[in-house]
């Protein structure tokens, strides 16, 4: 019943490379990243909902035992654009919706995307902001990392809450993914429904789990980069407690994206999560991203130029 279509998407994928050889709203800048989260500036949007909670908690994740329906996705190339077009349905099992944490049911949608054949670093890093889509999985459901939830539901409050920081309940089930308003399912984190059926191992170089917004392509966890390793993340919580007062107070504890900061080299993933890896998809080697264990997940920045496509308004 699943994984038909993805393997389909991701052969159709893979022959295209080689023949070549979508609950928020600002269009990213070319500022450079003020934060883990990217540069911000005055929000705007639908009116948030009031959180002061200052400490991380666990996730606790819904099961993925409902059929969400038929998954639709097909890839066609258009000049040096490859474009993705689909229903936003999976094709893995997902959790119940609505559930406690998230009143919101999963409909279809009109997935229409599209990414460059032969993407290329723009220079200069490009924050992802509220109101952008990071990228899309081979099943056609798009990477939304950062979750509409504020301090004090203040969007200019320079805080923004960690969407697997388990501080607030957002209903996410296991595939570390929720639906938003206008029932929109996407991924916060790894799909573990969508590595599982790829057939994901620790040791061995991750399956092409989708593309970003760049057309660089996303991994999950291990590349090759010298040999097959996983693929860690440098970005760490800050030391002490933050500043209270009209901030939140408390240590550091991952409960905002702003607890961390990058420190280049703790890891061996960039800024923006990303390395050099060797692959079954470019063999001859390619930049790339990749979701890993830790924070940010998925990754909160581009280096080559995200396509408008993926830039959505909250509804």
């Amino acid at each position: 019943m699943f994984g038909v279509s993805v393997r389909v998407f991701a052969i159709i994928l893979l022959v295209s490379v080689v023949s070549a050889c979508m609950v928020e709203g600002r269009a990213p800048g070319p500022k450079p990243p003020g934060g883990p989260g990217g540069a911000r500036g005055a929000q705007s949007g639908p009116p948030s909902r009031y959180h002061d909670e200052t400490r991380a908690g666990t996730l606790d994740l819904v099961p993925a035992t409902v059929n969400p329906g038929a998954n639709e996705v097909s890839v066609s190339e258009r000049g040096k654009s490859l474009r993705i077009v689909g229903n936003g349905i999976p094709d893995h099992l997902v959790g119940r919706f609505p559930n406690r944490g998230n009143p919101n049911r999963i409909s279809e949608q009109r997935v229409s995307l599209q990414v460059p054949l032969n993407p290329t670093k723009a220079g200069r890093i490009t924050p992802l902001v509220m109101g952008w889509n990071f990228g899309v999985s081979v099943d056609g459901v798009v990477f939304d990392p950062l979750a509409a939830e504020f301090w004090q539901g203040d969007r200019n409050s320079g805080w923004d809450y960690n969407a697997l920081g388990g501080a607030i309940a957002l209903g996410l089930d296991a595939n570390h993914a929720h639906v938003q308003p206008q029932g929109t399912y996407h991924y916060h984190g790894v799909p573990l429904g969508l590595t599982e059926m790829l057939g994901w191992t620790p040791d061995s170089h991750s399956p092409l789990i989708g593309y970003a917004a760049d057309g660089f392509p996303i991994y999950a966890l291990t590349g090759n980069s010298g040999g097959v390793r996983e693929m860690t993340s440098s970005y760490r919580l800050k030391t002490g407690t933050r500043p209270g007062g009209e901030a939140p107070d408390g240590r550091y504890d991952g409960t905002f994206i702003q607890d961390y900061t990058y420190v280049a080299g703790a890891g061996n993933l960039d800024r923006c999560n990303g390395a050099f890896t060797v692959s079954a998809e470019y063999p001859q080697g390619t930049y790339a991203y990749f979701l890993s264990r830790t924070f940010p997940v998925v990754p909160r920045c581009f280096t080559g130029t995200p396509d408008q496509s993926f830039h959505f308004r909250r509804r």
